[in-house]
């Protein structure tokens, strides 16, 4: 089975998303949630799994906000 829209239907997209973070283990509350709806757009149908994960990684590629850097240290990645 492939993942892009074109080879899929909502609900396979629903499943694809579901299974995918079922397999993560989400340490903070609120962390599960806010995934989920950052793919609701593959879910509609509007964006690739690429897209998605490019535009979230993009957010990290910008000076001090790489993970790991002396600025972004003591930062957790799940805090509301």
């Amino acid at each position: 089975m492939g993942y892009l829209i074109s080879e899929t239907t909502k609900e396979e997209r629903e499943k694809i998303v579901a299974e995918s973070l079922g397999n993560i283990a989400a340490n903070c509350d609120g962390c599960m949630a806010g995934l989920a709806e950052m793919y609701q757009d593959y879910i509609d149908g509007r964006k690739e799994l690429r897209e998605i994960n490019m535009e979230f990684n993009a957010g990290y590629i910008k000076g001090n906000d790489i993970p790991g850097s002396e600025s972004s240290r003591g930062r957790m990645f799940c805090n509301d």
